[in-house]
C-alpha cells in the first residue's frame, strides 16, 4: 500500500516538466537543456561522494539511493532541466 502511494506520487507531473513536454512533441516555451553524464568524473562532489561511501561506480549502481544522489548532483550545480545517468560499457562484463 505504501509503495503504491509512493509510485503514484512519482507519476504526478513534476514541477519542471519542460523536458517531458518536449519529448511528447508538445510546444514548449524554450528548448530544454539536460546533462548526459558518464559517472560525473569532473564533479568534485561526485568524487567526494564515492570517497565518503567507499564505493566505486559499479557499486553505486547497486543502490537506488546512490544512483539518485549522483544523478541529482549536476542538477544542483548547473542550470539544466534534467539529468540522465546511464550505465556504460563497464556493466557489460557484469551481465
Amino acid at each position: 500500500q505504501t509503495a503504491r502511494k509512493a509510485l503514484a506520487a512519482y507519476a504526478e507531473t513534476p514541477a519542471n516538466d519542460l523536458l517531458l513536454r518536449a519529448a511528447r512533441g508538445e510546444k514548449t516555451e524554450r528548448t530544454p537543456v539536460w546533462l548526459f553524464r558518464q559517472a560525473g568524473r569532473h564533479l568534485p562532489e561526485y568524487n567526494q561522494y564515492k570517497k565518503d561511501t567507499g564505493k566505486n561506480f559499479l557499486q553505486l549502481l547497486d543502490d537506488p539511493k546512490d544512483v539518485a544522489e549522483v544523478t541529482m548532483q549536476p542538477l544542483r550545480r548547473y542550470d539544466v532541466d534534467a539529468a540522465i545517468l546511464f550505465s556504460d560499457i563497464l556493466v557489460v562484463p557484469e551481465a
